[in-house]
Order: C-alpha cells, then structure tokens, then sequence
C-alpha cells in the first residue's frame, strides 16, 4: 500500500493532515483488503480490491462505496461512509475510506457475554432480521440508487444465470463435474417451475448470512452489515432466504451452515421467517422458494472454488471443504422441494 500516495489523496479531499499511522491490515473477506489506521486522530478504514485485480474488481469497489453512501441516514445498520476515490491510479484501485465499525464478527468466536446466554443469541438472530427487513423496506430511487440493478426479471434470470456459472467449471481440467451434486437438474427443473410471478424490487445485499454482519460489544444489536460487493437491486427476498439457507436447522450445526457455538438459544429458521413476516408488506408465500434458490446458488459458487482446486488453482483441502459444503446445500434444498 503506498501511505504516501493515500495520504497526498487524503488531503485532496480534506480527511486530515500529516502522517498516516498505525496501519494494520484486518482480517476480513478473502478476497479483498482492509486497512485500519489513523491520521490526525481520526480512525479509518480502508477497503480495496487485492493485488490481483479481477475484471470487475474496480467496479465492484465504486458499487460498494455507492450503496453506503445510500444508506446514510437509514436506520439500516452499515459502515459509514467518509469518502470514495474511483481513480484506479491512486492506489493501482478503486476505493473507499469507511469509519470503523465498534463490534465483531461472530463467525470469528462469541465473547463471554454473548456465550454465556441463550437470550442473548436468541436476539442476535432477530436482530439480524430487523435489519434486512429495513434494507427491504427502503425506496431504491428515493435514497439514489436508481440504475444500481436490473429488477426487470430478476428472479426468472435467476436459474439461467446460474447454471451457466455452473457449466463453466468445464473449463477446469480434472473437475468432477455436476454428477457429483445431488439433484443439480431436480432443483433448477423446480425452481422454474415456481418461479414467483411477481415481485417488488429494492435493495438487497446478497451475501446475508451470519459471517457478513458484525455485532456490538455491550448487546446483542446488530452493529452492521458489512462485505456490500454484491448488492443489487433486486428481490429484497432473496436475502431472507439466503438466510434461511445458511442457518442450522438444529442445534448442532451441519457443515454447510453458517454458524457458531454454542448454538443453542438462536431462532429457528421457521422464527426467523415469522419475524420478518411482522415486519413487512411483502407476501412470504414463496419463501421456501428463496431458500432453495440461495442453496441453489451458493452450491454453484462453492463448487467454482473446488474445480479450480481439482485443476491445482486452489488449495485441496479447500476445495473439498467447500464442495461438501455444495453438497450440503442441495441436500437441503432437496429436503425442501420434497
């Protein structure tokens, strides 16, 4: 990172002055870098893409740096937003000053006060659905994103969309290939057969699962929903059900499950579904069909990273955790369709 390039920007744009200290990189996503420090006495956050830019890499940085900046003054809670610099020459990248977020990731490990009570990850759990409920129940157009998505046939795309991803893994010598997933053909033949007819468009994050939401210290509240990169706008259901897809559905957690211990004491799915359903006009009808679709996507995405493993492009153990993973998935969306 060249501190001192970041720094000449940082006065172009007013946020300080004099040296850029303490920096240390955090840990995060895996594909994309944060780095804390402070200047004049303020703490910032930096995000940017890694060293190996992928095609969308900068976009991807300018769309994350948009919908936060949206979201100011919402009560849906996110990083806030101190400045965006879209130049790719400044850092060799697009990217954005964010203020740090006061919490942690409970992915990561719960602290005693959290751990030691169930009423205390029973919250943690609606908390988590208060708050995509209120990302759904924003206007898109009235907060500026406007053109951020394309809602036309957003959901009947959905399939398509994926199984393309999924047939592109061909290129990968040595991957497995689809036989190894359980009822890949069942699950897109009953995701287009109930496809909802209709829906309301806004603004979904998704990637909604408890690794990409961090908690406060002192309560269960939720203190913001991080890692943006693919919001959209879209049906804001498809966060529920990404949700859904990831939550254990018993108190020992399977291995494609989001999850932490103990888990005893957080909502059931089924709870989780009916709390949102309090806080919302839209119709839940459909919502075992967002479930399947996020298994059915986040199977296809898992699986990419196990055929670059098979092809010797990414880690073995990785690619067999994460195929298992797939596996999982389809196996829950199976149990799902019936």
């Amino acid at each position: 990172m060249d501190l001192a390039a970041l720094a000449a920007w940082m006065d172009s744009v007013g946020q300080g002055s004099g040296a850029i200290e303490d920096a240390v990189l955090l840990a995060g996503g895996t594909q994309n870098i944060l780095l804390k420090f402070s200047r004049a006495g303020r703490t910032y956050v930096l995000r940017r893409p890694p060293p190996h830019l992928r095609a969308n890499s900068n976009e991807t940085m300018r769309r994350e740096a948009r919908v936060l900046a949206a979201l100011a003054g919402t009560d849906v809670p996110h990083p806030g937003l101190i400045a965006a610099c879209p130049d790719e020459t400044v850092l060799g990248a697009a990217f954005y000053l964010m203020a740090p977020v006061d919490g942690f990731n409970a992915a990561s490990g719960l602290p005693p006060l959290h751990a030691s009570s169930e009423a205390a990850r029973r919250r943690m759990g609606l908390s988590m659905v208060e708050a995509i409920a209120a990302l759904g129940a924003l206007d898109y157009r009235a907060v500026g994103l406007e053109g951020f998505g394309k809602p036309d046939n957003f959901l009947s795309r959905q399939v398509a969309r994926w199984k393309g991803q999924l047939d592109s893994y061909a290129e990968f010598d040595g991957w497995t290939g689809p036989g190894e997933i359980p009822g890949v053909d069942r699950v897109a033949a009953w995701l287009d057969a109930h496809c909802p007819a209709r829906f309301q468009p806004g603004i979904l994050h998704g990637d909604y699962h408890l690794g990409n939401v961090m908690f406060r210290h002192d309560s269960p509240e939720l203190a913001a929903i991080v890692d943006w990169e693919l919001s959209t706008i879209g049906d804001p259901l498809i966060d529920l059900g990404w949700l859904v897809a990831t939550w254990p559905e018993t108190d020992d957690p399977a291995v494609e499950d989001v999850a932490v211990r103990p888990w005893k004491g957080f909502p059931s799915a089924d709870e989780l579904v009916e709390h949102y359903r309090a806080r919302t006009t839209r119709d839940l009808s459909a919502v075992d069909w967002y479930a399947v679709l996020a298994c059915y996507k986040l199977g296809i995405i898992l699986e990419g990273t196990h055929a670059r493993a098979c092809a010797g492009r990414a880690p073995k153990a990785t690619g067999d955790l994460l195929h298992a993973k797939t596996i999982g998935l389809f196996q829950r969306a199976l149990r799902r369709i019936g």
